[in-house]
């Protein structure tokens, strides 16, 4: 059986393949040339099997995927299904992973159901794998080594920055940050280094100090904190925290046993201590 999914409709498509395997290798037909044909051999499709998997309450549009700026990045962007090209500016949310192991633009409508959702309530989505994210080879997720901030961060500006290029109703003037996990971290990062781009921010259970984090992920790329001390302070989050000049809602569940509340809790210490206003949930 094969799954697959793409941008022509939403749900799985299920193909059942018969045959393809050729014959065995004390048949005296494994001495003929047309019986080992790969063309020939080729597995056929049997029957399809039909999902019924419920889909969400949205409007079925495919995003608009594009390749934007010098480095060529990968940018999904989903607008208001309501909305008429050239009508108005639209407020834009940024909405990315944007870390190693998680590609987020695919061809496949169902991987969208979020930003589908958020691009109902008015906004211009822009969803984009900056480097470090996996599918573009080895050397490009390398881009990140020793550091999963500064270029994570400007490609994120340069796919927002091409966004607007291809697409002019996006407004510039008018740009949020949203994210969960590495996302998380993403988002509180954009408007504590990035205020001039990111005007809001909601970081959902951020890796706020990479100390914390599993080693066995963290370690992969920023080595071992006892060797690199200068590595996970200048991309921590709490050395940081006095620079906050935007709204910033922080996110966090306290059963996460994956990125821990303490996350969450010291950049809020880091915050009030720094004497800048913000907001936590729970």
């Amino acid at each position: 059986m094969v799954r697959s999914r793409d941008l022509s409709r939403s749900g799985a498509t299920v193909r059942v393949l018969r045959g393809g395997a050729g014959p065995a290798a004390n048949d005296p037909a494994a001495n003929d040339p047309a019986a080992n044909d790969p063309a020939a051999n080729d597995p056929a499709e049997a029957a399809r099997i039909a999902s019924l998997a419920d889909q969400p309450n949205l409007p079925d549009l495919a995003p608009a995927l594009s390749f934007g700026g010098p480095r060529r990045l990968r940018t999904a962007i989903l607008l208001p299904s309501w909305h008429e090209p050239g009508s108005a500016k639209l407020p834009v949310l940024v909405n990315p992973y944007g870390g190693p192991h998680g590609q987020e633009v695919v061809a496949s409508r169902d991987a969208y159901s979020t930003s589908r959702w958020l691009a109902e309530q008015g906004f211009a989505v822009v969803v984009a794998d900056g480097r470090g994210t996996p599918g573009r080879g080895p050397d490009w997720e390398r881009e990140v080594d020793r550091d999963v901030a500064g270029p994570v961060l400007e490609d994120q500006v340069d796919a927002l920055q091409a966004a607007a290029q291809e697409c002019a109703d996006l407004d510039l003037g008018r740009v949020g940050i949203r994210g969960w996990s590495f996302g998380g971290y993403l988002a509180a990062l954009a408007v504590l280094r990035r205020p001039d781009v990111f005007h809001a921010a909601v970081a959902g259970a951020p890796p706020t100090d990479w100390r914390l984090y599993d080693t066995h992920y963290t370690e992969r790329y920023l080595g071992l904190p006892a060797d690199n001390p200068e590595v996970y302070e200048n991309i921590s989050l709490l050395g940081q925290a006095g620079k906050l000049s935007r709204p910033l809602m922080i996110i966090h569940g306290l059963a996460d046993d994956n990125v821990v509340v303490a996350h969450s809790l010291r950049l809020s210490a880091a915050l009030l201590a720094a004497g800048r206003p913000h907001t936590v949930c729970r």
